[in-house]
């Protein structure tokens, strides 16, 4: 949140607006990583929506040439008609980065990292040679590398969780698993081909996405519309540091925040002025949650808009009693933008 407020105030200075975006890009990364091992441990529900694999592709290529050693060469070769597919575009960037940094470690003194995407229609004799593929119609993602490859033996066990040819400290072995787990999820499949000397190549099937089925997320029109125009907005948040990363932002999105760290302050302050927007976490301190502030402002005040936060998965959010109907719920880590948004769902409703 810093991050993203520092972008905003110092525009006209280059060089800070360089480290500054690098930092949030390695935070916002960071954050997706998270969400990944959530999914994989926790079961979280994946966000799925309808994906351009090129501009995913892209943007992933981006983040990997700063991370990967000078020495990998990284090519793409993008279909230019390629098949929209509908899949958690965090995970699946994940993904392609968890593939991308097995093959850096198979070639420590640099290589060739390929990347490319295709269609491809899977007919019955070709699934008949990989049992866990349908025959359907695919948008394919391919990453090869140059690197040492693996023997049959090895490739028997990669997709296993905790399976790792690396040594102590170097590699968990979830890494694998967890792409194969959210490729079947997500209705695709992974494959490998590898041979020892020579590199290997991973193939990740993504159906192709059916007309109408999921539309894209739309990027916000009319930057207007996302202005508060001083509406006032209660922050209920019993992190002080927390609680004043979301006051800057609202003020420069144009709101007048006011501040609670509990449900009885918050009360207090409804009680002594109209407000507009209640934006709470969903656990904070005091034994009372967000929810419980939730259903009182709904009672109290019909007319108080009511906005909930969570850095939890959505399955504790659920335990005890769960939100109130029709809740609006933004995920912790968010941007200022995604805050923008999320306040202007709010009042829609």
């Amino acid at each position: 949140g810093n991050l993203d407020i520092l972008c905003g105030r110092r525009e006209q200075d280059p060089d800070v607006q360089e480290l500054a975006k690098e930092a949030l890009d390695a935070a916002v990364h960071g954050a997706d990583l998270t969400r990944r091992l959530l999914a994989f441990a926790r079961r979280q529900p994946l966000q799925p929506e309808e994906v351009d694999l090129n501009e995913l592709i892209g943007g992933t290529v981006k983040l990997l040439r700063r991370m990967l050693d000078a020495g990998i060469e990284i090519p793409l070769d993008l279909a230019p008609d390629i098949w929209a597919v509908v899949v958690d575009p965090a995970q699946l960037a994940a993904s392609v980065t968890n593939l991308a940094t097995n093959a850096r470690d198979a070639m420590p003194k640099g290589g060739r990292l390929s990347i490319a995407t295709a269609n491809r229609v899977v007919d019955a004799d070709i699934a008949a040679l990989h049992p866990a593929v349908k025959p359907g119609e695919y948008a394919v993602i391919t990453v090869s590398d140059s690197g040492s490859g693996m023997p049959a033996e090895v490739i028997a066990h990669i997709f296993e969780p905790f399976f790792t040819t690396k040594e102590m400290g170097k590699g968990s072995g979830l890494g694998l698993s967890m792409v194969y787990g959210f490729m079947s999820q997500s209705g695709g499949h992974i494959t490998v081909d590898s041979e020892p000397g020579v590199g290997t190549t991973f193939r990740l099937f993504l159906p192709r996405a059916q007309s109408g089925a999921v539309r894209k997320t739309a990027d916000a029109g009319d930057p207007e519309d996302l202005h508060g125009h001083g509406k006032s907005v209660l922050v209920v948040e019993d992190v002080a540091l927390l609680r004043r990363v979301v006051v800057r932002q609202l003020d420069e999105l144009g709101y007048r925040p006011l501040e609670a760290a509990t449900v009885a302050a918050a009360l207090a302050i409804l009680e002594s002025q109209p407000i507009d927007i209640v934006f709470t976490d969903v656990i904070v301190g005091g034994g009372t949650t967000g929810f419980d502030l939730g259903r009182v402002v709904n009672s109290r005040w019909p007319h108080t808009r009511v906005l909930f936060t969570s850095g939890f998965p959505q399955a504790r959010l659920n335990a005890g009693g769960g939100p109130p109907p029709n809740a609006c719920i933004l995920n912790k880590p968010y941007r200022k933008n995604d805050l923008a948004k999320a306040l202007a769902e709010a009042q829609r409703r």
